[in-house]
């Protein structure tokens, strides 16, 4: 997915100082381009870049593919980053220029690990009415971010939530690390956390989590409580590492979808402009220069032309420098 933002834009995140939740709200943003299907941005702001090393969060959909035309992203660049796509409807093609073709469907997730550097197109098939899902972005750590490039592809089973009395609340699928006993087998350079519940009407269920993370809730329903903290829609509900617990109620009289993201703190300074990270602005200046030349660094995906591809924007007139993360709560 093609990030048409250079930079994030001015977001409010309210914290709720007595239950250490923050709320993150989304904005609409174009995908892949200015005429493409809109989506809900909660990753990152200026307030809030990261979650562990979650660096990016699109939720999109439910969306008609008739009117939307569906996701059309054309071949683009990735450094130093990870590729995340969960899809809760409809059927996507990845293709890439280390030549690996993947569909993705519900309950489905690839990764694709960047490095040095990939280009990638993302297509939605003609199969499908509806699109929905999100999209995400794993920040490489400096060991590893100039790596080659990896693909994992993974199909989680779905296991069972209970309340505290020990009753049905819904199911989990675990893509990525583990939680409940329930582990992923995906391979990631900083430790993580990313899973789908299905949380049933009125129910609400206690999560044992890793203190030394920290987490966002990210909401694809109407409503939601996180520690008591309500949340809309395509919000994300923050909390620092500390806790050992996280409570999530569903208090709707419909099945509450949320994905569950977590990991440890990041506290490397990056660069993320477009669909780069680095650590400098020469580094970023570099891979845009790399990129609009076609350069080797990238290659080319297989199916398309040469001249099917989206061009970097310009870049900003002042440095770019590193966005400083604030300190998590606990």
């Amino acid at each position: 997915m093609s990030n048409m933002e250079a930079e994030p834009a001015e977001v409010e995140c309210v914290a709720d100082p007595s239950a250490g939740v923050e709320v993150i709200e989304p904005r609409l943003v174009p995908l892949g381009g200015i005429r493409a299907m809109k989506v809900n941005r909660t990753l990152p702001t200026r307030d809030r870049s990261m979650v562990g090393a979650w660096c990016f969060a699109d939720h999109y959909g439910p969306e008609p593919v008739s009117q939307s035309g569906g996701m059309q992203v054309l071949p683009h660049p990735h450094t130093g980053l990870q590729t995340v796509s969960w899809l809760f409807e409809g059927e996507i093609e990845h293709r890439d220029s280390a030549g690996v073709q993947a569909m993705v469907l519900p309950g489905q997730m690839n990764l694709m690990s960047a490095g040095h550097g990939i280009s990638h197109s993302e297509i939605s098939t003609d199969r499908i009415e509806m699109l929905h899902g999100v999209q995400l972005w794993v920040a490489l750590p400096d060991g590893v971010r100039d790596a080659e490039s990896g693909f994992q592809h993974y199909e989680p089973s779905a296991v069972g939530l209970t309340d505290s009395s020990g009753d049905d609340a819904g199911t989990m699928r675990v893509f990525v690390g583990e939680l409940g006993g329930s582990a992923a087998d995906i391979v990631t350079a900083t430790p993580l956390l990313g899973a789908e519940l299905l949380i049933r009407p009125g129910a609400t269920v206690v999560l044992s989590v890793d203190r030394t993370f920290e987490h966002g809730v990210l909401l694809d329903t109407d409503a939601l409580e996180v520690d008591g903290v309500a949340i809309g829609r395509a919000s994300m509900a923050y909390v620092g590492p500390g806790p050992e617990s996280l409570e999530i109620a569903n208090p709707t009289g419909e099945v509450a979808r949320v994905i569950l993201l977590g990991g440890e703190p990041f506290y490397e300074d990056i660069i993320m402009w477009w669909n780069f990270v680095g650590r400098t602005h020469e580094e970023i200046v570099a891979y845009r220069e790399e990129w609009q030349a076609r350069a080797e660094r990238f290659g080319m995906v297989d199916g398309w032309d040469r001249e099917d591809w989206i061009p970097a924007p310009p870049l900003p007139t002042t440095r770019l420098k590193p966005r400083k993360r604030p300190r998590p709560r606990g």
